[in-house]
């Protein structure tokens, strides 16, 4: 897997993201969700129901009906059975779900190209580790919050590209409830929690958002205290990944420039630095009690 490693040619700089990346969404997936989100609308107020009854009858939550109706968030095949019985669609939006699946297959090519290699392998991952310094990881961030991220990116992204990079993030947070899920861990400097990108809501939300993943068998959460005196994240935030066998990679990203590190004594020299910054983290109890804390002063 050396040869995924970036190496830039004379002149070329393929590591940095650039505003004129061209639109990801060529293939018309983003209208097909944009269209079954009407649909479900339509039958939903037909129904005489709100978002809310609606999500209480699937058993999903209001924000995802909201998100699904609005194409920005892909609508999962067993949501379009559910509501297709729940509506009395008569297999309206059951009849589609191989579409959706295919759809989804084809929505993943939708990240700039920098970017490809490193989606493409977290897809097949069966182990992820995060650490972050700066923002929550794209795979644990709400709708709200990865929409800021893109939204504040100088230059300035294009609202089309803005809408298509939300729908790709939030697509591959599918692997986190899929079964089998791959194990995820993830260090989150206590900076990271208490900065309000977005504002108090935005913050708000994306906690409630972190405390609901700790809970989940395949996720676990950790927060490195500012108060911890022997700081071993000092280098920067970095992911690990361990795809299915196959020997693990590291990712780097800073300043619009990602470095995908496959030489094996690198990726072990970071995965020890991990393992000393989860060792001064608070455990994964101790810190969804800090979460809570943070909800109730907020």
């Amino acid at each position: 897997m050396a040869e995924l490693e970036s190496r830039p040619e004379a002149g070329e700089h393929p590591e940095t993201e650039h505003h004129q990346d061209p639109l990801e969404d060529s293939d018309g997936t983003t209208d097909l969700f944009r269209a079954l989100g009407k649909q479900i609308k339509l039958l939903r107020e037909r129904a005489g129901l709100t978002q809310r009854e609606l999500g209480e009858r699937l058993r999903y939550g209001e924000d995802l009906i909201s998100s699904v109706e609005r194409g920005r968030r892909v609508p999962q095949p067993e949501l379009l059975e559910a509501a297709d019985q729940a509506l009395d669609a008569g297999g309206l939006l059951a009849g589609v779900t191989d579409d959706v699946v295919k759809a989804k297959t084809r929505a993943r090519v939708r990240h700039p190209a920098w970017f490809r290699d490193y989606a493409r392998i977290e897809a097949e991952a069966v182990e992820l580790n995060f650490f972050s310094t700066l923002t929550v990881p794209g795979l644990l961030q709400t709708e709200d919050y990865a929409r800021l991220t893109f939204s504040l990116r100088q230059p300035l992204l294009p609202e089309e590209v803005i809408e298509q990079r939300v729908a790709a993030r939030l697509a591959r947070q599918e692997l986190l409830t899929r079964w089998p899920s791959p194990i995820v861990t993830a260090v989150l400097d206590e900076s990271v929690l208490l900065r309000r990108i977005g504002g108090r809501e935005v913050q708000l939300a994306q906690l409630r958002h972190l405390h609901h993943l700790g809970q989940l068998r395949s996720t676990s959460i950790q927060v490195l205290p500012l108060s911890c005196e022997d700081y071993a994240g000092h280098d920067g935030p970095f992911v690990l990944l361990t795809p299915k066998g196959k020997n693990p990679v590291a990712y780097l990203e800073v300043q619009g420039v990602s470095r995908l590190v496959t030489d094996q004594d690198q990726v072990r020299i970071m995965a020890a630095r991990y393992g000393g910054i989860r060792g001064q983290a608070l455990t994964p109890r101790e810190s969804l009690a800090l979460i809570e804390k943070m909800l109730r002063e907020r």
